[in-house]
């Protein structure tokens, strides 16, 4: 009996089958004419897809430039260099100019006139028996243009 039923379910879906087809058919053909008019209003693409990727460009900036700036270099002779509109950071080793100049633009709002760069190489130390090294770095001496500051240690 099993059997039988097997076989009766089975006609009785493939008789469905066509008969689904057709709803689908006459469902696709009265949602065509709203495609077209939704085709006729359409905005301009060009001004929707220009915000977002700005807007991902500068979030993606500002997480940079906070990965390449690790801090300021606070000294004596960095104290003196601010009179003259020059600012010392301590920068990522692998950073270049213009990834120093992108990120000191985003984070502090002013404009770089020019970079320079120096490595610190790694120093050997020892205390007591012990040997071992004082880690290197990398900082950036860069010049902003007069009438602006950064504020480096807030009051």
């Amino acid at each position: 009996m099993a059997i039988k039923d097997f076989f009766k379910k089975k006609k009785q879906a493939e008789e469905i089958k066509p008969a689904l087809k057709i709803k689908k058919q006459d469902q696709q053909k009265k949602a065509e004419p709203d495609l077209v008019e939704k085709e006729k209003i359409k905005k301009p693409d060009s001004v929707k897809k220009e915000q977002p990727a700005i807007k991902k460009e500068r979030k993606q900036i500002a997480i940079d430039s906070y990965q390449i700036l690790k801090g300021p270099h606070v000294t004596e002779k960095a104290g003196d260099l601010t009179e003259e509109n020059k600012y010392v950071f301590k920068v990522f080793k692998k950073a270049n100019k213009t990834e120093i100049k992108k990120a000191i633009q985003a984070v502090y709002g002013v404009n770089v006139v020019s970079i320079r760069i120096i490595n610190v190489f790694k120093k050997k130390r020892r205390v007591g028996k012990v040997k071992g090294f004082r880690s290197g770095y990398k900082k950036a001496i860069v010049k902003i243009k007069s009438g602006q500051k950064i504020e480096v240690l807030p009051r």
